[in-house]
C-alpha cells in the first residue's frame, strides 16, 4: 500500500517522504528514529560545556536578515530565561522558512567560543500551549516540507495499516516466548521507557536477520550450479606464476589460492568471499585466480569499485600478465574508445578486462568468460556481481573485501558465499603511529602539516559527513575544507566526496596522487584502496563517530612508503565509552583483533551498518541491540529448517528479501 492510502500524506509530502526512500507503508513502518529525546532531561545553556549536546527549551527572538545563497548560514537570535545565545544553521536554507519568532524546543551541540555561546544546527519544533509531548519522544530524519510532528503522524497511521505479522514459525515463537512483533513495532516508534524500547528493537533486528539468513539459506541450497568449463591449468603452472610476485606467499595466501584451485577443479562453479586485512596480499591470491583462467585458454574480468582503483589494477594486470591481452574499460572513456574495446571483446582480442560498473553495461558481451574477482565487495550489491556472471554461463566468482568481520557473522551475513579469510598479519610495512589530539593540541597539529608538506608529504583529512548534519554533532567536509583553506593560506588543498560525479572523483584523486595537492580533505570515499606513498598523515574528525574497522581502513591509507607515518583521531565528543575505543583502536594493529574488539564494544547495531553489508541491513541500521541477535536469529534459522518448519510464507518473505538486496550499490 502506498503512503499516499494516508489520511495525512498529501501529493507534496508523498514526494518529501520519497525523498527519504519511503514509499510504501511498510517503508514508513520501518523507518526508525535517528535518535531519541527524553524530554525530562532538559538543559540549561548557562551551564553547558562546549559541544555538549543539549535538549533546551528557548524563545527565538529573531532572525538574521542576512541570509544569502553564498554564505549559507542561517542566524537566529534567541534567549534561554534571559540568556542570550545564537542558532546557526549551515547549508540549510530552508530554516528561513520554517522558523518563526517564538518558543521552540532545540537539540543541538554547544559552541563556546571566546565566550558567545551558539547552538550548531539544532533541531527543532514549535513548543507552544498545546505540546503535549512527554518522556521519551522519537527523533526522525526530515527533508523538504517534513516536521517531526508530521512523521510521528503518519508513522501512528501506518502502524495501524502494515502487516506486521511475523515469519518466525509458530512453535518457536512459543518455544521461546518471543515478544509480539507488532507491539515491538509500536514501542520503537512510541517509547514508554529506555528498557522496554531496547527489548523491542532486539526482537525487530530478530526478526529481519532470521528472514536474512533464511534467505541465504534457500539462495545457497539451490544455486549449486554444475561447472560447464573445465580448466586445463596445473598446479605446477600455477606456483610458477606466483614466482612473479617476487615473494614468497604467506600461509594465508597459499592456503587461499589452493582453495580457488579445489574450486576451479570441482564439478560445481565457484562463489566465494577472500577477507583479509590491508596489506595481507588478497590481489596477489586473486591475479592467480585470474591465471588459472586465461591459461586455461578462458577470459577473465576485474570489477573495481573506481575509475582511480580500476586504472591501479588495469596497470597491476598489464605487469603480471605481459604475454597476455588486458582490456580496460571505465565510463569516463570517449564512445570510440568503448566502441572499439566492446568490438574486441566479441572478437576474443582481450584474455582479461579491467574496469569499472561499465562492464556491468548490457551491450558488454565477454565471450569465453570463466573467472571475475569483485575488487572492495562491500562496494557492490549482489546485483552487481551478479550481472557480470551472468556475461558467461557457469562463471567463477571471487569477491573481495578488506574490510575485517569476524569469521563467525561472515559466514552469517555472506551466506550465499564460501568464505576464505588471509589471516595473517600484513607484511611489514612502516608502523603508522596513532595519537589522540586533545582541543588543546590542535594547532599544534595542524601546525605540523604544514612543515611535512614543505617537505613534499601529504596528508588526508577525513569527516564523516558531506554537509552539517541535523544535529551540528558532526564536522562536515564542506566546512573543513573551507575552515583549513583559510587557516593554512600556503597550503594546496583538495576536496573530494561521494556527491560528485566518478570523473571528478577520479581526476581529484589522480592529481593528488601526482602531488599536485599538498592534503586531501575527504568524507570515507578515499577507503578504497589507491596507494599514494607520499601520504604519511592520516587526520580524522569525530573519530569516535566511525567504526574500528572503518578506522582501520583509514589508517591504512597512510604507510605505504618509505617514510614514517601518522594517524591522528579527533574527537568530537569526550565521552569514557568514545575514548575507551579509541585507545583500543591506537594501541592494536591488527584488523581482525580490531573487528572482533569493535562488536563487543558497540554491539550489532552499530557494527553491521549500510557501509558493509548494503541494504540487506539498511532495514535496522538505527536500532539499537546486542550482538547475540544475530547469533540467536541464526540458532532459530537453523531450527526452523532442521526441523522442515520453512514455511511457504517464510520462503515467500526470505526470497523477497534476498531481492531486496540486488538494487544497492554503496557510496
Amino acid at each position: 500500500m502506498k503512503v499516499s492510502a494516508l489520511k495525512s500524506i498529501g501529493e507534496k509530502r508523498e514526494k518529501d517522504f520519497n525523498k527519504l526512500g519511503i514509499y510504501e507503508i511498510d517503508d514508513l513502518v520501518k523507518f526508525y528514529p535517528r535518535a531519541y529525546l527524553d524530554l525530562t532531561q532538559r538543559s540549561t545553556l548557562r551551564e553547558a560545556y562546549h559541544n555538549d549536546m543539549v535538549l533546551i527549551a528557548c524563545e527565538v527572538t529573531r532572525l538574521a536578515p542576512n541570509y544569502t545563497s553564498a554564505k549559507k548560514v542561517v542566524r537566529a537570535f534567541c534567549n534561554q530565561d534571559g540568556f542570550p545565545f545564537t542558532a546557526v544553521w549551515f547549508h540549510q536554507p530552508y530554516v528561513m522558512q520554517k522558523l518563526k519568532a517564538g518558543e521552540y524546543l532545540f537539540y543541538g551541540r554547544v559552541q563556546n567560543k571566546f565566550g558567545q555561546i551558539s547552538i550548531i544546527n539544532p533541531s527543532f519544533e514549535p513548543l507552544d500551549k498545546n505540546y503535549r509531548l512527554k518522556g521519551i519522544v522519537p527523533v526522525y530524519s526530515l527533508k523538504g516540507s517534513l516536521s517531526q510532528k508530521i512523521v510521528r503522524s503518519a508513522v501512528k497511521e501506518a502502524l495501524s495499516k502494515a502487516d506486521l505479522n511475523s515469519v518466525i514459525p509458530y512453535p518457536i515463537i512459543q518455544k521461546y516466548n518471543l515478544p509480539s512483533l507488532l507491539k515491538s513495532y509500536y514501542e520503537v516508534h512510541n517509547p514508554t521507557g529506555e528498557a522496554a524500547k531496547d527489548l523491542a528493537s532486539e526482537r525487530i533486528a530478530l526478526e529481519e536477520y532470521f528472514t536474512l539468513i533464511s534467505a541465504f539459506k534457500i539462495i545457497k541450497g539451490g544455486k549449486e550450479e554444475v561447472r560447464l568449463r573445465r580448466y586445463g591449468v596445473t598446479a605446477e603452472e600455477v606456483k610458477t606464476f606466483a614466482t612473479r610476485f617476487g615473494f614468497t606467499f604467506t600461509e594465508g595466501q597459499k592456503n587461499a589460492v589452493n582453495e580457488i584451485y579445489k574450486n576451479v577443479n570441482a564439478p560445481t562453479k565457484m562463489n566465494r568471499l577472500l577477507q583479509g586485512d590491508v596489506g595481507s596480499g588478497k590481489t596477489a591470491v586473486a591475479l592467480c585466480g585470474i591465471f588459472m583462467a586465461v591459461k586455461s585458454g578462458y577470459t577473465a574480468a576485474y570489477l573495481s569499485p573506481t575509475e582511480v582503483l580500476a586504472a591501479q589494477n588495469y596497470a597491476l594486470l598489464q605487469r603480471y600478465f605481459p604475454e597476455y591481452r588486458v582490456g580496460y574499460l571505465a565510463g569516463t572513456m570517449t564512445a570510440k574508445e568503448k566502441r572499439e574495446m566492446k568490438a574486441r571483446l566479441l572478437r576474443g582480442e582481450i584474455d582479461v578486462l579491467c574496469g569499472t560498473h561499465a562492464i556491468l553495461q548490457g551491450d558488454v558481451e565477454i565471450p569465453s568468460l570463466a573467472f571475475i574477482v569483485c575488487d572492495e565487495q562491500h562496494r557492490f550489491g549482489v546485483a552487481q556481481r551478479n550481472a557480470l556472471a551472468e556475461k558467461g554461463e557457469g562463471v567463477d566468482v571471487l569477491v573481495m573485501s578488506a574490510t575485517p568481520i569476524p569469521r563467525t557473522l561472515s559466514l552469517i551475513f555472506y551466506g550465499d558465499l564460501d568464505v576464505t579469510v588471509i589471516a595473517d598479519k600484513p607484511k611489514a610495512r612502516q608502523e603508522i603511529s596513532t595519537s589522540i589530539i586533545p582541543e588543546s593540541k590542535y594547532d599544534d597539529m595542524l601546525s605540523y602539516v604544514e612543515k611535512e608538506t614543505r617537505q613534499g608529504k601529504q596528508a588526508y583529512f577525513v569527516c564523516a559527513k558531506i554537509d552539517d548534519d541535523e544535529e551540528g554533532s558532526i564536522m562536515s567536509v564542506t566546512e573543513l575544507y573551507d575552515e583549513l583553506k583559510n587557516r593554512l593560506p600556503t597550503v594546496r588543498f583538495a576536496l573530494l566526496h561521494g556527491r560528485m560525479k566518478d570523473k571528478e572523483k577520479a581526476e581529484v584523486m589522480t592529481a593528488f596522487k601526482n602531488k599536485e595537492y599538498d592534503c586531501l580533505v575527504s568524507t570515507t570515499v578515499i577507503e578504497v584502496g589507491v596507494d599514494v606513498p607520499s601520504a604519511t598523515m592520516m587526520i580524522i574528525y569525530n573519530a569516535e563517530r566511525f567504526g574500528l574497522s572503518q578506522l582501520h581502513q583509514l589508517r591504512g591509507r597512510v604507510g605505504r612508503g618509505a617514510e614514517k607515518s601518522y594517524c591522528f583521531l579527533l574527537m568530537g565528543s569526550d565521552g569514557n565509552v568514545a575514548r575507551e575505543r579509541l585507545s583500543t583502536f591506537k594501541n592494536e594493529t591488527d584488523g581482525f583483533k580490531i573487528a572482533e574488539k569493535d562488536l563487543e564494544m558497540r554491539g550489532g547495531g552499530d557494527f553491521f551498518g549500510t557501509r558493509q553489508s548494503g541494504k540487506m541491513l539498511g532495514d535496522i541500521k538505527n536500532l539499537r541491540y546486542p550482538t547475540q541477535v544475530v547469533f540467536a536469529a541464526k540458532k532459530l534459522s537453523d531450527e526452523a529448517f532442521d526441523g522442515r518448519m520453512d514455511t511457504e510464507e517464510l520462503r515467500l518473505a526470505a526470497l523477497k528479501k534476498y531481492e531486496s538486496l540486488k538494487d544497492v550499490v554503496l557510496n
